[in-house]
């Protein structure tokens, strides 16, 4: 401290002899901003009804009728770059993949082209960039319209440049060669600075992927992926790490109280052994909005942020940055509101949405059925069980019923393939547009019967309190006749305590006719007991399937009964 004071102390001396020499910019300190968007899945619209805490009262919330859209993030990012040049757009993963129709008819290339012209620099994998397959991940990154699916490749344009943006993901390596099939890390080079965005996917995306998507590749440990990177990342002249990481967990604080100490899920683990260089985790998959600390392997806390899902919340990192000792000095972490009242539009992205809803909007806009409520929705009760998942369970129900469609009893729906509310936005006439039914299910899944026993159904029901998931446990929507019965204060495994159809119980030796979705049948979502199922055979695509039902029946949702919970 002393040996400061005299440095002032001499420094004041020359002031008053003659002007001081300015010190260089290269030793003044780098203001440097990160902008982050998770899991946009290609919601170039905004959303509705998003509630957030009531500022003039946290114990209760308010609701923002339109957040996010692309639009407004462009907006928004305008303003930020503004108040410092210095600006960085990342993407923490799933910007494409499970997206409603103005962007997913046109095989994504919309969002794509917007997130480009936005600036984006990098985008870490999430595991809906291989809905796909590797094959169309790398013409998402390269260009051209050489696409597995040409009825939907290059109509938004007659070309697709690619992405102007990099994507990264440093556990994703090639089963044969062990070589990365993207780049571990890139390097940004702002105001001065340099500043590494070191990423990873969670290393569960085969569980959540359909096989062929990922078929060839090896998801390793985010943490021993990251790790190994660091090193060069020094030698290469880092001044500021930061780690994109396409894995999260959820906090019951609100998304904007800074420096939670509630974070609980996988991503704390990561953040506790990753390397203490990286100085903030920039995270994704959990669509929750939270800004954490977590203390690092040195037992220094660091930011784990993130955003909440379709572009509702923005990540933002504001660092001050110190070029010469290659070291962050300061960081501040907040989630950004994109509220569409106040956020002024991007021009640019104005006429993206606008083409793309002129190419879309004649098959969006085709009414396809009329319910017998407003809004059927997906939110499930405390046993798990939803209206929505109960009327698509039953929608793949009576699609294989029939003996030359596979002589189904049961349906089974996983919750995480329900995407939406039906309609997206209620509306007073009760129509359904074939917009709101492909947003509900945007996968193309195939209905898939299979033949399991009684022991085998209750198997797949307890692997749903085995099976880690962003609310908890992972509770599959069933069709109308079946019913079960669990006990939350059972151990895993013994939780199912019963099960009837039609009234009658499960014979655990009987065989039952079960439909799935191809997803599902291969051991998506860690379900791995569908894979045991015998005499399996392929049926309607599961959005057809689903609109066909809508059109046969005025759907009016009945009680949520079919799932009890007990303690």
């Amino acid at each position: 401290m002393k040996h400061n004071f005299m440095l002032v102390g001499a420094a004041l001396a020359l002031s008053a002899c003659t002007t001081a020499p300015k010190p260089s910019p290269a030793t003044d300190p780098v203001n440097v901003t990160v902008v982050g968007v998770n899991d946009f899945h290609g919601n170039l619209l905004p959303s509705t009804n998003f509630r957030i805490p009531d500022p003039a009262d946290r114990t209760k919330t308010i609701t923002i009728p339109e957040v996010g859209g692309i639009e407004a993030i462009g907006g928004l990012l305008g303003q930020i770059r503004a108040e410092n040049p210095n600006t960085v757009f990342v993407g923490v993963g799933d910007m494409t993949g499970a997206s409603p129709l103005i962007s997913a008819l046109l095989r994504d290339e919309p969002t794509i082209k917007a997130l480009s012209q936005l600036g984006m620099q990098v985008n870490v994998l999430g595991n809906h960039e291989f809905d796909y397959g590797l094959t169309e991940l790398q013409r998402f990154q390269k260009g051209g319209c050489a696409s597995n699916d040409l009825t939907r490749a290059c109509k938004f344009e007659n070309t697709f440049a690619g992405a102007g943006f990099s994507y990264i993901a440093a556990n994703v390596v090639d089963e044969k060669t062990g070589a990365r099939v993207f780049p571990a890390y890139k390097m940004v080079k702002v105001g001065g600075a340099n500043v590494a965005f070191v990423g990873a996917v969670l290393r569960d995306t085969p569980t959540v992927v359909t096989p062929s998507g990922v078929a060839g590749l090896r998801f390793e440990d985010e943490v021993t992926a990251i790790n190994r990177v660091v090193p060069l990342l020094k030698v290469a002249g880092a001044d500021a790490i930061v780690a994109l990481v396409h894995q999260g967990g959820a906090a019951s604080d609100a998304f904007d109280i800074v420096d939670c100490k509630t974070l609980t899920g996988p991503i704390v683990d990561i953040a506790k052994t990753l390397d203490p260089a990286i100085s903030a985790v920039m995270t994704g998959h959990t669509h929750n909005g939270y800004n954490c600390r977590v203390e690092g392997p040195d037992g220094q806390p660091r930011t784990v942020i993130q955003g909440s899902s379709n572009g509702r919340l923005l990540q933002r990192l504001d660092l001050k940055i110190d070029t010469v000792g290659n070291r962050v000095l300061d960081i501040k972490a907040q989630n950004v509101l994109v509220n569409v009242a106040t956020a002024p539009k991007d021009p640019a992205m104005t006429a993206i949405v606008q083409k793309a809803k002129a190419l879309t909007d004649p098959a969006a806009a085709q009414v396809v059925a009329t319910l017998g409520v407003e809004q059927i929705t997906r939110t499930a009760n405390a046993a798990g069980e939803s209206a929505l998942g109960d009327v698509i369970a039953d929608s793949q129900l009576a699609a294989t019923r029939a003996p030359e469609k596979g002589g189904a009893v049961i349906a089974f729906m996983n919750p995480g393939g329900i995407r939406a509310d039906l309609p997206v936005r209620p509306n007073p006439t009760r129509t359904v547009t074939y917009g709101d039914v492909f947003t509900v299910q945007p996968f193309g899944n195939t209905l898939t019967v299979v033949t399991l026993t009684g022991a085998q159904i209750k198997a797949v029901l307890e692997q749903q309190f085995d099976n880690p998931s962003p609310g908890g446990n992972r509770i599959l929507q069933v069709s109308q006749g079946f019913a079960y019965t669990w006990d939350n204060s059972k151990p895993k495994g013994s939780k199912v305590v019963s099960m009837t159809l039609n009234g009658a119980a499960i014979d655990p030796a009987a065989n039952y006719r079960v439909t799935i979705n191809n997803f599902l049948a291969d051991g998506g979502d860690n379900f791995t007991v569908f894979t045991q199922g015998t005499n399996r055979t392929g049926g309607d695509v599961d959005l057809d399937a689903f609109q066909n039902y809508l059109k046969a029946n005025t759907v009016t949702p009945g009680p949520l009964n079919r799932i009890t919970r007990l303690n």
